[in-house]
């Protein structure tokens, strides 16, 4: 679950409007849609899921992207027992998953953490089917201490030709990336790269999301505070660069490293603090799912991104 001092994010989906706007409101979704921090990929038959913050990992699938229904958890009540000391709980929220669907295997990474401590850590699953009972744990993947200045929560994959590579962070000293090793899942190598990093709002910046389209790699990340119902002030930006470790720079060109960033949404009508994002290519178009707050509480947010501008724009 992405999350920062006072706030932390939790998850709702809508889906598209098909006229290109600056701000556009998520259009309908139905069904099982009460999810934190939503993470959704699509298997080999065509059947969508979508995980989310939950303890044990929430799970729900969709055979069209907009009905959902929950099947489950990733873990068994109080079977995650090796993220207890991180959750400071038994059987804790595990935040911010981020699934990958490849050849016939998901892979899940998800965070363990309490609010305002980066006593923190990512862990590896995998399963074949992605349903609850079918999930083995791989374990460790990193983790930070009170010595470390960034937080290791809200991973996100990304798989670029034969390279692994896991972007990370929230708040601290920003968003962070690390190198991995196919085989493992795990980091090939100490190197941190630093990608990403605000001083403005208090260093206010997490959920990285890096996807490649043409010769640019897109950072994504959610600015502000979440989780405050309509006080919530979080939303959506995007830098870009050509080569994965940066350096990223916003549509004014000024680098992420130094505050920049191009909004991609915010508070507009009657949606307030849509962020928490993942971003990943369907077949019919980019995807980008978050989450929202309106009057009534949380929802789930879905629209498309059109890059033909160079720059992803929201419809």
């Amino acid at each position: 679950m992405k999350f920062s001092l006072p706030a932390i994010s939790i998850a709702i989906i809508g889906l598209l409007s098909h006229a290109v706007a600056a701000y556009p409101n998520p259009g309908a979704v139905s069904g099982s849609i009460d999810v934190h921090d939503p993470t959704i990929c699509r298997d080999s038959s065509g059947k969508w899921f979508l995980f989310a913050t939950a303890p044990g990992i929430s799970i729900r699938t969709s055979t069209d992207r907009i009905n959902w229904s929950y099947v489950g958890t990733v873990w068994s009540s109080g079977q995650a027992t090796w993220t207890n000391t991180y959750t400071g709980t038994s059987n804790g929220n595990l935040w911010a998953p981020d699934c990958t669907y490849k050849s016939g295997t998901f892979y899940l990474y998800y965070s363990a953490s309490s609010f305002g401590s980066n006593k923190s850590a990512i862990f590896f699953a995998k399963s074949t089917t992605g349903l609850p009972g079918s999930w083995s744990n791989l374990g460790l993947v990193t983790s930070t201490t009170t010595s470390n200045n960034y937080n290791a929560i809200d991973p996100n994959l990304i798989i670029d030709g034969s390279n692994w590579w896991l972007s990370l962070g929230s708040w601290w000293t920003g968003i962070k990336l690390i190198q991995l090793n196919p085989s493992t899942g795990k980091p090939s190598g100490s190197t941190v790269y630093s990608i990403a990093q605000r001083t403005a709002a208090n260093g206010a910046i997490e959920a990285p999301i890096i996807v490649k389209n043409g010769s640019y790699y897109y950072l994504f990340t959610s600015w502000d505070i979440c989780c405050q119902g309509t006080s919530s002030t979080y939303n959506i930006r995007v830098g870009r660069s050509t080569s994965i470790t940066g350096p990223y720079v916003d549509k004014s060109g000024v680098k992420l490293t130094s505050g920049g960033g191009t909004l991609v949404l915010a508070k507009h009508d009657a949606v307030y603090g849509p962020g928490g994002q993942h971003v990943y290519k369907d077949t019919d178009a980019w995807v980008i799912d978050y989450h929202y707050y309106t009057s009534s509480g949380s929802k789930l947010g879905i629209n498309l991104l059109d890059f033909s501008s160079g720059w992803p724009v929201a419809y």
